[in-house]
């Protein structure tokens, strides 16, 4: 007994020290070459494909290959489909990871534009007409919420099915 309560005083003891280790110095100097502030996404110019791995590939993987264990669809030779039914062009700009990214309007569409392409993402999947998206129709759409997202995918797929497109995003079962 004696000894657990000299443990017990003795974390008590020690965690304040913990504690002021997580709090930051207000004094500490940024490391060098760190010095400039960052600039913000929607303004750096990066490219489409670092704009998806800085935005996308988290959770869709590099590739476009998702995770099914997390949840995420696959959009390697698949995200192309939901061209092809009503409602489908505006749901990927609307759905939250596009919507709420801290890319700009324009980088957007660049960025859906880049996944969009035959020797890209998309692939197969393509629709042969594809009409490429502009800022424009990103800003017309975007700030509108899909509030859920599952059952307005299921609708889209439902549409897929309809038209006798496999269903090849690796969640359905």
């Amino acid at each position: 007994m004696r000894s657990l309560l000299i443990i017990g005083l003795t974390c008590a003891l020690a965690a304040p020290l913990a504690m002021a280790r997580a709090i930051p110095d207000p004094n500490q100097k940024h490391a060098p070459g760190n010095e400039a502030v960052q600039t913000p996404i929607a303004q750096a110019g990066y490219s489409a494909a670092v704009n998806y791995q800085l935005q996308c590939a988290g959770c869709h993987l590099g590739d476009g290959s998702g995770s099914r264990a997390n949840d995420v669809p696959r959009m390697k030779d698949f995200v192309g489909n939901f061209l092809k039914v009503d409602g489908g062009r505006e749901f990927l700009v609307r759905v939250p990871g596009m919507a709420q990214s801290a890319l700009n309007d324009e980088q957007l569409a660049v960025l859906i534009n880049w996944l969009m392409r035959k020797d890209g993402i998309a692939g197969t999947s393509l629709p042969e007409h594809y009409q490429p998206y502009t800022g424009e129709e990103v800003a017309a759409v975007r700030h509108r919420s899909v509030l859920n997202v599952p059952n307005a995918r299921a609708e889209l797929i439902s549409q897929m099915r309809a038209k006798g497109i496999a269903i090849e995003d690796g969640m359905s079962y």
